[in-house]
């Protein structure tokens, strides 16, 4: 008997998908099983880290509504609205989908809490009455054991994280729910700095099939929230605007683009990495020497205020090598999280991105150039942060920045199969928020 077309194509989609979940079930299986040998993976619902507690809350019925709509209505509006009106539709949308996914929490728990916890950066910022002299003392206080040392999360990062809430608490948006609602903002800016950025690289169409899946992301539910929801925003913009000077050839583009990304390594040590991402979109839309100037003095500007203001990027990041095994990374084995992080994406980015990346592999050097270079480019910036050990465990919300650019590939996927890849994509998020209680 003859398969039809469609199953045929369908099914190494299903397969692909069914492997990646099958590995997250084997690394949620073997962190049980290490826990019950006395070998802890240091993660409460290995390979998430997160609790195990099915619940529903205030934010569930919007969860719900939002995914429910851009299913429905999102393939279609993208398809035909005007590029302005698309992207501030796709940027609302997002942002109802993200808070609404950390409302299922409740507004403290999910919210105005997340970020002011004793590891957090909030805990610290009442403290910072002189930005100089932070700045100038900030290496001296990432040892743990140092005198007045800092919480884990500052000392994990540079001090450009720091400062944004410090920024934040100064314009008179105080306490964690200021700042919550600032991660989500600025985190679904990735909704529209995506599909942008194919755009831009001259694949309108892909960049219109891959609207409703940059807004319904499931690592949205760690966008909401957490700062590292922030750094994805932020580098998000700095990549689109990127390409908008190299395809437009304007300079102010190439300055503001190389401001966000140099900050973002101040934010964020592995956010270096996404020269991997800039490699990908100069790749597509061609090398510019005019380009490059100007993008390369404005990152280094922001390199130079900050070591000029007396914290020197490469010194911290030693530091942070020293203070990561000073904590909980010293019992996390390599062994496990070099492949269970792995797991883990297949839950943040969601099984299409497995299928997507399946599909550009498969279509390297062939059609759709952006679709596939910039999600395998996203893809080389995750392999080389697992394996550089510095990413073990929380890479749900370590890896959005990176993420995020795995769903460029979305116009890889069958056109009729579209809407079941979206469908599946966005009852992931609500089946993780409703069945764990997510830390981040």
């Amino acid at each position: 008997m003859t398969v039809p077309v469609r199953r045929r194509t369908a099914r190494p989609d299903l397969v692909t998908a069914a492997v990646a979940l099958g590995l997250f079930a084997v690394a949620a299986a073997v962190g049980g099983v290490l826990y019950l040998l006395g070998h802890p993976v240091q993660a409460s619902a290995a390979p998430l880290f997160a609790h195990w507690r099915p619940h529903l809350g205030p934010g569930t019925p919007a969860a719900v509504l939002v995914g429910g709509l851009v299913w429905w209505r999102g393939p279609g509006l993208a398809a035909r609205l005007s590029w302005g009106r698309l992207s501030a539709a796709a940027y609302a949308a997002a942002v109802a989908w993200t808070l609404s996914l950390a409302l299922v929490d409740g507004w403290s728990r999910g919210v105005a809490g997340r970020l002011s916890t004793g590891p957090e950066y909030l805990s610290e910022v009442g403290a910072i009455t002189d930005i100089s002299r932070t700045l100038h003392e900030f290496t001296s206080r990432i040892l743990a054991g140092s005198p007045e040392s800092w919480t884990t999360h500052v000392a994990g990062h540079p001090p450009g994280a720091l400062l944004v809430f410090v920024g934040l608490d100064r314009l008179g948006l105080a306490g964690g729910g200021w700042a919550g609602l600032v991660c989500v903002a600025a985190g679904a800016l990735t909704a529209v700095a995506v599909p942008q950025t194919l755009r831009l690289l001259g694949a309108d169409e892909a960049a219109r099939v891959a609207v409703p899946f940059a807004v319904l992301f499931p690592g949205a539910v760690w966008v909401g929230v957490s700062a590292d929801g922030l750094f994805a925003g932020v580098v998000a913009s700095g990549v689109a605007l990127l390409a908008h000077a190299l395809t437009r050839g304007a300079r102010t583009s190439a300055v503001a683009g190389g401001l966000l990304l140099g900050f973002g390594c101040y934010l964020s040590y592995g956010l270096v990495l996404m020269a991997f991402v800039v490699a990908g979109v100069v790749a597509v839309a061609g090398f510019s020497w005019r380009v490059a100037a100007w993008a390369t003095a404005a990152v280094a500007a922001v390199v130079l205020a900050f070591t000029a203001s007396g914290f020197w990027w490469v010194e911290g990041y030693h530091l942070l090598t020293q203070r990561y095994y000073q904590g909980i990374a010293s019992s996390r084995p390599y062994a496990y999280w070099v492949w269970a992080n792995l797991a883990i994406l297949v839950v943040s980015a969601g099984p299409a991105a497995a299928v997507m990346l399946r599909r550009a592999i498969a279509a390297a050097g062939r059609v759709r150039r952006p679709a596939w270079v910039l999600p395998l480019s996203a893809l080389a910036a995750i392999v080389a942060a697992d394996l550089s050990g510095y990413s073990k465990a929380e890479v749900e919300r370590i890896w959005l920045p990176f993420a995020c650019w795995l769903i460029a590939g979305a116009a890889l996927l069958p056109a009729d199969r579209r809407r079941f890849w979206l469908a599946v994509q966005a009852l992931v998020a609500l089946a993780v928020n409703h069945l764990l209680l997510t830390t981040w």
